[in-house]
């Protein structure tokens, strides 16, 4: 039984044997065209050299097969895609509670907190937090929220207006980006 790479498993490459097409155009390693063959003498020419018969143009007429070392070619895909991986942002969703009775200095403290969050990138969860008695006073968290949108609105949109959930009433705010560029990524980035 022929063992299969498990990362063929998800893709449309076909190697050696699975080219089903009775013509194909034939490139070799260094990329010169060897013209338009049968399968079985492209495979023939690939194994004297020691290499794959690789697809990589099925849609084309005919197929566009290359002799290359298929290992290494597979090890170059994976390369790049984990450079792809390493330069893609990843945003976090960061939360900042307040109180309906917060009091001045704790509001302009977690509203800075706030504000770096969204410098550094990151989408940020305001939420007003109601105990007891205070659920029927949600006029007042509204106030907060809107206070603190009036405050940041530079920095930040909404993209989710305040809602109550439960005893919780809350919304979520995303980064604009400025002049087309993104917002800086640390917090040291953004005091420089």
């Amino acid at each position: 039984m022929e063992k299969r790479d498990p990362r063929l498993s998800n893709t449309r490459v076909r190697v050696n044997e699975r080219i089903r097409a009775s013509e194909i155009r034939l490139i070799d390693e260094d990329g010169s065209q060897l013209g338009i063959m049968t399968p079985d003498r492209a495979i023939q020419m690939a194994r004297a050299k020691e290499l794959d018969l690789v697809e990589i143009a099925p849609q084309a007429n005919p197929p566009v097969c290359r002799i290359l070392n298929f290992g290494k070619y597979l090890y170059q895909q994976d390369k790049k895609a984990q450079e792809a991986r390493r330069h893609q942002r990843q945003t976090q969703l960061k939360e900042i509670k307040f109180r309906p009775k917060t009091d001045e200095h704790d509001y302009q403290f977690k509203k800075n907190h706030i504000a770096r969050f969204l410098d550094s990138g990151h989408m940020v969860k305001a939420t007003v937090m109601y105990r007891g008695r205070e659920i029927h006073h949600v006029d007042v968290g509204r106030r907060i929220l809107d206070r603190l949108l009036g405050e940041l609105g530079d920095f930040c949109s909404v993209e989710r207006t305040p809602k109550l959930e439960g005893r919780n009433l809350s919304m979520i705010l995303t980064p604009k980006r400025q002049h087309g560029r993104e917002p800086a990524r640390s917090g040291a980035a953004a005091g420089s």
